[in-house]
């Protein structure tokens, strides 16, 4: 690792003007690529306090062996140098969007004497018109081949061509009018090329003066009672509506333009563009890449600016470009926009309308498109055996964790606290192993007591599981005057036991629970009705937090005697992972495949603790006393209140009012108004300005 302050510049070396820098290796090679407004200030920063550095910053810094710049006259002429130079020399350290697929365009040869209508994937050429990029290829030979009866332009090989040519007999496109056939001299290279080019115009959006054209001639040869070139004419038109179909108007004001949305997380960020030319959705393409660089949304967009406008010119750049965050330097990317184009071309985001819309649905495919990587990348069986070994090596564990449980704590301000569990073996999400718990122990809000909590109710239920299928692990002889639990022994006894377990020598852990029902986890249950076991210990316990979650988790078991589960913590700010007892953290890789496999186990327990906490929350808002009542299903609870317009009036009722609900029976009526005298309100309220009495109507809910 080098040591920035080796090749650190002096202030005085570095200009302070508009300029792009490159970072090298002790090998010589560009592993950074940056512009600047002010190369002084810029360069700088790199050179500050390692501790005060972003982790992937510090990485690139420690990395490189020496820095050097290049002046430029303006920051447009810096950002165009910047990107070239990030393709000419590729940096390991630079962000690099790379497609998820190859994208087929429907692609129009001007370049050749006879242009040719094809799919084309890859590089871009010089002097072909493109449109696209489409999902699939069956979907552009759909839309050709409608196009083709109003637009019979040449789609065939050079070598059937030129076969047709020297026959002087055209193919079958040109017996049944798909292809009007240049290569026998139906037409002359001049009118091909027209056809070509009104091709090009229909596909960029100019669509209605076509379908004028056609509809006036169609009426024209009807008057003339020319009615089988009226009737081609009507099914040339019925075949252009029917391609402008496949792509439907998304914005009613036929603008051209290209819609970014970006999804990302700590390590990676996904990219989505729909291609929208006369107020329809032409294409879509979507980019996947790696966070290499401390790059925020700004930072992302600029360089999907630079990758997906880097090589275009004139039309391929549209009038509007619409982003979820506008470039640092917006005035300097819109002016590189606007010279590629050639016009003025608008970079916003939207924030009302059709377009704001449309972003939201852009934003929907790219956050997909995130998660489908992601579940790609677990799905394969090596990726998996690997982050398995890179967690073990990490964490220091004799072998790999092929059971992993991760805790989570949710709460809404200190109310409705629940944790979850999540169990991932060899993996993949175990979802039948998943659990999750309401927090009883105290009241309010401390994410340390409640992971120690629910560590502590998981572990405790194991050991008793152990205890009832008689599987205890053999008493260890304990060391000459020890006091404590064994390592290794079976916890605490069952509720109800006195602190001692047969067969096993020393005294047992107290629970951590003194808890009545042993069963506050919400689980499935086995076919005789009793909850089902947490028989299975982990390898590895996951915790959503830093140092104090894991002193906790920590702390839990070693109450309960446990030895030998792994515990450790993922820190969302950093992505650290912290172990107990351990002052710093471990900081895997970037590209750590252990990493990844963490983050998604954590995400996964946030994301079932925030559904659980949710829903707990809805139906404490919607609770009613009449809850409480056993027998009392929701149709008689309805029948109640629609009888008597609110829970207080019932409450004011006799049994005997109660009874002539029909439905109800004395017996039911007692028990319905007994639980409301259980719930009875508290006094009035009084509005201390007014002294009136706030009345109450609780309407059914309470």
């Amino acid at each position: 690792m080098a040591d920035p302050s080796s090749y650190r510049p002096s202030p005085g070396q570095i200009p302070d003007s508009p300029g792009v820098y490159k970072f090298r290796d002790e090998h010589r090679r560009v592993i950074y690529v940056g512009k600047a407004k002010n190369l002084r200030q810029r360069v700088a920063n790199y050179f500050q306090d390692l501790a005060n550095l972003h982790p992937r910053t510090r990485t690139m810094v420690t990395t490189a062996a020496s820095v050097e710049w290049t002046v430029v006259s303006t920051e447009v002429e810096a950002l165009q140098l910047e990107y070239t130079w990030i393709k000419e020399f590729d940096p390991r350290f630079n962000v690099k969007y790379r497609d998820d697929k190859s994208y087929p365009y429907l692609a129009v040869t001007l370049n050749e004497e006879f242009p040719r209508v094809q799919v084309m994937r890859g590089a871009k050429k010089k002097g072909v018109r493109y449109f696209g990029p489409y999902g699939h290829a069956w979907a552009i030979r759909e839309t050709v081949d409608l196009m083709l009866r109003v637009f019979p332009v040449r789609t065939c090989s050079a070598g059937v061509f030129k076969n047709a040519a020297r026959t002087g007999r055209p193919c079958l496109l040109g017996y049944i009018d798909k292809c009007s056939a240049p290569c026998v001299g139906r037409v002359t290279p001049e009118e091909h090329r027209e056809l070509a080019e009104d091709f090009c115009d229909f596909m960029a959006g100019r669509t209605g003066t076509y379908i004028r054209r056609l509809e006036k001639d169609m009426m024209q040869a009807a008057e003339e009672m020319e009615y089988e070139r009226a009737a081609r004419l009507r099914d040339d038109a019925e075949a252009l509506k029917r391609a402008m179909e496949k792509s439907a108007v998304v914005l009613a004001d036929a603008t051209d333009a290209d819609l970014i949305a970006v999804a990302e997380d700590e390590l990676e960020a996904a990219l989505q563009i729909f291609h929208v030319r006369g107020g329809r959705v032409r294409g879509q393409r979507g980019w996947v890449t790696d966070k290499v660089e401390a790059v925020d949304t700004s930072g992302l967009v600029e360089h999907a600016l630079q990758q997906l406008y880097g090589e275009e010119r004139g039309d391929a750049v549209p009038k509007e470009v619409l982003v979820p965050a506008l470039p640092e330097d917006t005035e300097a990317v819109s002016q590189w926009l606007a010279d590629r184009r050639g016009s003025q071309v608008s970079l916003r985001i939207p924030q009302r309308g059709d377009k704001k819309d449309l972003m939201a649905t852009v934003q929907r495919n790219a956050q997909q498109a995130l998660g489908l990587h992601k579940t790609k990348r677990a799905s394969d069986l090596t990726t998996r055996s690997r982050a398995l070994e890179e967690i073990a090596e990490a964490l220091g564990l004799d072998t790999a964790p092929l059971r992993i449980e991760c805790y989570d704590i949710s709460h809404l301000q200190g109310d409705d606290v629940v944790a979850s569990m999540v169990v991932f073996e060899d993996g993949l999400a175990r979802k039948s192993e998943y659990r999750r718990f309401q927090i009883k122990g105290f009241e309010g809000q401390d994410d340390v007591r409640s992971m120690h909590e629910v560590i502590g109710r998981r572990f405790k239920r194991y050991l008793q599981e152990k205890e009832r299928t008689g599987e205890w692990d053999e008493p260890q002889e304990p060391a000459p005057g020890a006091t404590g639990p064994v390592p290794g022994a079976a916890g605490p006894a069952a509720p109800g036991a006195t602190g001692s377990t047969p067969g096993v020598t020393g005294p047992v852990p107290a629970p951590v629970l003194t808890a009545a029902s042993p069963a506050d986890e919400i689980e499935p249950r086995e076919d005789d009705g009793r909850p089902k076991r947490f028989a299975y210990p982990p390898q590895l316990v996951v915790v959503d937090g830093g140092q104090p979650q894991v002193a906790a988790a920590k702390r839990a078991l070693d109450e309960l005697g446990i030895d030998d589960i792994a515990v450790c913590g993922l820190a969302k700010r950093l992505e650290e992972v912290w172990l107990p007892d351990d002052d710093d953290p471990v900081v895997l890789p970037r590209s750590s495949e252990g990493l990844y496999l963490l983050q998604r186990v954590r995400d996964e327990a946030h994301r079932f603790a925030i559904t659980y906490q949710r829903a707990k929350r809805a139906k404490r808002i919607r609770s009613s006393p009449l809850d409480d009542v056993a027998g009392l299903g929701e149709t008689r609870k309805q029948a109640l209140i629609k009888h008597f317009g609110s829970v207080k009036k019932l409450r004011q009722a006799t049994i005997e009012e109660i009874c002539e609900v029909p439905g109800i029976g004395r017996r039911t009526a007692e028990s319905v108004a007994a639980a409301l005298a259980s719930t009875a309100p508290a006094a009035p309220a009084v509005n201390t300005a007014t002294g009136e009495i706030m009345e109450e109507d609780d309407g059914g809910a309470s």
